[in-house]
C-alpha cells in the first residue's frame, strides 16, 4: 500500500514540475525506463509475476524522476508528463494486483504502461538543450 501512495505522490507532483536537470539526464533515465518496461513485458510473458511487479515499480520510480528533472521550458518535455502520468497510473494498477495474481491479469496494464513509457520516450529524445 505505501508503494501506492509514493505513486500518487508521484502523480500530484507532476503538475508542479520543478528542478530541472539536463536534456541528457532526462533523456537517460528515459532510456532506463523503457528498457524496465520491456523487461517487465517480456517477463510478463513468461509468467512471472513478481517480475512483473519488479519492473513496474521500477518504470514508475523513473517515471517520477523525470517528472522532477524536466526542463520548464521545453514543449517536448510538457508533451511528455501525460504520458509519464499515464505509466505511472497504470504501474499503480499493477502494484494493486500485487504478485499473487495470475501474471495474465497484471500484463494487460503492465503493457499499457510500456505503451505509456514508449510514447513519453519519443517526446523526451526530441528534446534539445535550451528548451527548443
Amino acid at each position: 500500500m505505501a508503494f501506492l501512495g509514493v505513486l500518487f505522490c508521484g502523480l500530484s507532483m507532476a503538475n508542479g514540475i520543478a528542478s530541472a536537470g539536463s536534456v541528457q539526464e532526462v533523456q537517460d533515465q528515459g532510456r532506463a525506463m523503457v528498457r524496465d518496461a520491456e523487461e517487465m513485458v517480456m517477463h510478463g510473458g513468461m509468467g512471472d509475476s513478481h517480475a512483473i511487479l519488479h519492473h513496474c515499480a521500477e518504470v514508475a520510480k523513473q517515471a517520477q524522476a523525470i517528472l522532477k528533472a524536466l526542463p520548464t521550458r521545453d514543449e517536448h518535455g510538457k508533451e511528455a508528463v501525460p504520458h509519464l502520468q499515464d505509466a505511472i497510473k497504470h504501474c499503480a494498477r499493477v502494484a494493486e494486483l500485487g504478485d499473487k495474481v495470475d501474471p495474465g491479469a497484471s500484463l494487460n496494464p503492465a503493457v499499457k504502461a510500456r505503451a505509456a513509457a514508449k510514447e513519453a520516450m519519443k517526446h523526451l529524445m526530441a528534446m534539445k538543450d535550451g528548451g527548443a
